[in-house]
């Protein structure tokens, strides 16, 4: 797994809490992945973290990624995680 520095070049980190298997980190090594294999590649990912450590996760690496890859389409996958869940809509048997 790679560790990408603000000012350019890569350096290997053999492991990262956040992202232990490399998932986040190759994606952002791919050229031109589209959002929805970005979304694939994200609930890969959440399914390896712990799901209470999922939210702090997703705000750590979006803030990583963020300072250097900054039209990634996972940043914006990343970004999703942070927004709070809308209401779903009710659904009555009888139509008003």
């Amino acid at each position: 797994m790679y560790r990408y520095r603000p000012s350019g070049g890569a350096e290997f980190v053999t492991e990262n809490p956040h992202d232990p298997r490399g998932l986040i980190a190759e994606a952002f090594r791919m050229e031109e992945l589209t959002p929805a294999e970005c979304r694939t590649i994200f609930l890969d990912w959440a399914i390896s973290v712990p799901q209470d450590d999922l939210t702090q996760s997703a705000s750590y690496l979006l803030e990583f990624y963020s300072q250097t890859n900054s039209a990634h389409p996972m940043l914006e996958v990343l970004a999703e995680v942070e927004r709070p869940a809308s209401k779903p809509k009710r659904r009555s048997k009888r139509r008003s």
